[in-house]
């Protein structure tokens, strides 16, 4: 029993941690200029495409790959959000 609550507090940091980063990730993402959102959203796409590559060559469980495709969407839609509220500013 041990080991699992161990495995559970361990999975909870990481959580934690993912929750922090992506803020963190948010809010840096709405500070850049347009120009770099623009770049940011090429490159995003570009190494999320290798990324992908190098993740079906690999032996990873389903779950992760199906983290992986949820969470560039994500960040594709912030970054594409970004470009959107600084060419259309309220």
């Amino acid at each position: 029993m041990k080991n699992l609550q161990d495995a559970t507090e361990m999975i909870c940091d990481l959580k934690g941690s993912m929750l922090a980063m992506d803020a963190l990730v948010s809010a840096l993402v709405y500070t850049l200029p347009l120009e770099a959102r623009t770049e940011l959203r090429k490159r995003l796409d570009a190494y999320a495409e290798v990324a992908r590559t190098v993740l079906l060559q690999s032996e990873i469980s389903e779950h992760t790959l199906t983290a992986f495709e949820r969470d560039v969407t994500r960040a594709e839609k912030l970054v594409g959000a970004s470009v959107r509220s600084a060419l259309n500013p309220i």
